[in-house]
């Protein structure tokens, strides 16, 4: 088990889970960000924070800011993958309702508030952030790299009707995740939730996605493999499974702002 730095009260309507690996630059500013957002909605939210033994002493910083704020920090000994690192975090979660985050600023944190709106009065199961919905959008990202995530994510349509299931920002019920047994370790882990959790009600609400200017990025040749072998493992699920009768809908910004 990772060894656990933490802050306790009642149980929060919304525990949001910043995995993290040499983000020091950045994981001040989100986390204040997080907070505000919070505040300004007048939700007792918390953050769990997931670090793996960060060489830039991002772990530190994490217990610093833990004394501060409503904050639960994960040490791991090591990276393990980001979707394991997702599944601690949920499993250490108060919260009914779990999330995901960037620490590298490139997720809106004001958009928390409106995506827990969101999912609570629409009694959905996952609220997703998507980049490839009308009002969504990149800003400051590689033509490159923006071309291999529309890749990414065309090649998940037939599991999903999400246009943007590689999303890292993401809402979920906490009792739905917990349900399944997850066997990405890798990145894409809302697709992951999206296919064996089988979610009944999903929604996708959009945002611009801004391109990190601190930090390393974390995607890889050896993650676009472990993609493919993804796929083929979700796809062979599928075709085990009785059909799913699933709600799906896209908001608009001016739907998900009132």
């Amino acid at each position: 088990m990772p060894a656990a730095s933490e802050t306790t009260s009642a149980s929060p309507p919304l525990s949001i889970v910043v995995p993290t690996y040499n983000e020091r630059d950045r994981l001040p500013d989100l986390v204040s960000s997080v907070f505000d957002a919070y505040e300004s909605a007048h939700i007792d939210g918390e953050l769990i924070i997931v670090d793996d033994n960060s060489p830039d002493g991002t772990g530190a910083i994490a217990d610093d800011l833990a004394r501060r704020h409503r904050i639960t920090v994960l040490h791991r000994a090591g990276k393990a993958g980001l979707g394991t690192a997702v599944i601690d975090g949920f499993n250490a979660a108060n919260a009914p309702i779990v999330g995901v985050i960037d620490a590298d600023m490139s997720h809106p944190p004001p958009l928390l508030p409106r995506m827990l709106a969101v999912m609570q009065r629409s009694a959905a199961d996952i609220v997703i952030g998507s980049r490839y919905i009308p009002g969504g959008g990149t800003h400051n990202w590689p033509t490159g790299r923006l071309a291999m995530s529309r890749l990414a994510c065309f090649m998940a349509r037939g599991l999903t009707p999400v246009r943007d299931a590689t999303s890292g920002f993401f809402l979920i019920r906490r009792d739905l995740a917990r349900t399944v047994r997850i066997s990405a370790g890798g990145f894409k882990i809302c697709l992951e939730l999206l296919v064996r959790c089988r979610p009944a009600s999903v929604v996708e609400v959009p945002y611009v996605f801004e391109g990190r200017t601190a930090g390393d990025s974390k995607m890889n040749m050896r993650e676009a493999m472990g993609y493919l072998e993804q796929l083929r493992d979700l796809r062979r699920f599928v075709r085990a499974q009785p059909p799913l009768r699933q709600g799906y809908r896209r908001l608009t910004a001016d739907e998900i702002a009132h």
